[in-house]
């Protein structure tokens, strides 16, 4: 990684320099603003170590000069100790993260891998877009948050594998759409989709669904009936809502993906079949297997990979995108929305998360007087939200001191006593914050 380094204090050049550069990392130093801006416009830098107070230009005012040539690039202001208010400022301009001087080494380290891992995701996340460009199919993928990117660079290194998915996510969130672009970018696009939802299929017709059935096998079968395994023979199977399966088509189910054989209802032979398979629920897996409810070896078997979708609360930065989309799709004529009514779908909570904000600009658009949507023309109980209780900035601190939490807990072995020292904070206060969190030693 290109790293430049600006600060009017040598010493503190050559430590930082000399650390970095023994870790492979190409190193420009600089003692001022205009000397960091000049380098910067000579070199590709792809991350700023920046001092925040320097004589001339101030580490606020190179930063903003560096984000207006290149948005792109990544930058941690260092800064004075104890300055709460200036850290909050330099992230509001656009910085990455921050540092206390003086500078703790392992720290600025981790917080470089963390930034070098974001930058592969981007990459990935540029490759998923082309992908997507090019498949057979159109697919609509609205998603630029943190949280989106990392959901969709994850998904871009799976679909290759021929692994079972299980994806977890609220209620309209959009898991359908994500295992169809699993499958679009697998091996084999042109291969069959065949979708099950296994809560809309009454039981007594599960198994036939599922797996077929030979003529006469039950009254009312008067024909073959090819089942949905056979369907997705050499493409994928996608089991929605796979939670609500009963015990027994549990077993059923984890029989077929463990021999990757079915026998149809009233069949006397087994069929060999090769599907991958990927599932879906908005319900808790794990929580279900450890009581019982759901098989913990099915579990195991349909959770090979996972892919976790952020609700819609958690992205709050996708929903103008999101907006502007629906309005395209469904608006009957050239649609504006006022500042007011975008400020009141960003302060909503969406329960029912994408698929609510759909059917909410629906509505919308159907009850509206003019072509200019107004606060009053949402629903009650959108003009009636609160503002989230945390913003996105405290959003992104509080999962930085997360972070921070874990790894100390890691790096003590989860003594919390350990972990409260290496952090500087009292055991009561640990403790404190790792309930706030809901942290639990990891398995």
């Amino acid at each position: 990684m290109n790293i430049l380094i600006a600060d009017d204090d040598a010493m503190q050049r050559e430590l930082l320099g000399g650390f970095l550069e023994k870790r492979g990392h190409r190193v420009l130093a600089a003692a001022d603003g205009e000397e960091a801006l000049r380098l910067f416009g000579q070199a590709p830098v792809q991350l700023a170590l920046l001092d925040h107070r320097m004589p001339g230009l101030t580490g606020d005012q190179v930063l903003e000069r560096m984000k207006a040539r290149n948005p792109l690039v990544r930058a941690i202001m260092i800064t004075a100790y104890g300055e709460v208010s200036t850290a909050v400022s330099v992230m509001k301009l656009g910085a990455d993260d921050f540092l206390e001087k003086p500078v703790d080494l392992s720290r600025l380290l981790d917080k470089i891998d963390d930034l070098e891992q974001q930058i592969a995701i981007a990459d990935d996340l540029d490759e998923l877009v082309r992908a997507v460009e090019e498949a057979p199919l159109p697919l609509d993928i609205i998603g630029s948050s943190p949280a989106m990117r990392d959901t969709l660079s994850r998904v871009r290194r799976i679909a290759d594998s021929p692994w079972s998915v299980l994806i977890q996510g609220e209620t309209g969130t959009g898991k359908e759409l994500i295992a169809r672009l699993i499958h679009l970018l697998g091996p084999d696009p042109n291969a069959p989709f065949v979708e099950v939802n296994c809560a809309a299929i009454p039981e007594s017709l599960f198994e036939s669904e599922l797996f077929g059935h030979e003529k006469g096998s039950f009254t009312g079968a008067d024909r073959q009936h090819r089942g949905r395994f056979e369907q997705a023979r050499g493409g994928t199977l996608f089991l929605d809502e796979v939670g609500e399966l009963s015990a027994g088509l549990q077993s059923k189910l984890l029989r077929a993906l463990q021999e990757k054989r079915i026998s149809r209802v009233g069949g006397e032979r087994d069929i060999a079949v090769e599907v991958r398979v990927v599932a879906a629920t908005n319900r808790d897996l794990r929580a279900m297997a450890e009581s019982g409810t759901f098989r913990e070896d099915l579990y195991f078997r349909l959770n090979v990979l996972d892919v976790q979708l952020p609700p819609l609360r958690q992205r709050r930065e996708d929903i103008p995108a999101l907006v502007e989309h629906f309005l395209a799709r469904y608006a009957r004529r050239p649609t504006r929305l006022a500042h007011e009514a975008l400020d009141a779908l960003m302060r909503y909570q969406y329960p029912g998360n994408v698929r609510e904000l759909e059917h909410i600009i629906q509505r919308t658009l159907t009850l509206a007087r003019g072509a200019r949507l107004q606060r009053s023309d949402l629903p009650d109980e959108v003009r009636r939200a609160e503002p989230p209780d945390q913003g996105a900035l405290q959003e992104r601190l509080d999962s930085v001191e997360r972070e921070m939490l874990l790894d100390a807990l890691d790096k003590s072995d989860w003594i919390q006593t350990r972990a409260a020292d290496r952090l500087g904070i009292s055991e009561r206060v640990l403790r404190y914050k790792m309930g706030k969190y809901g942290i639990r030693r990891r398995e």
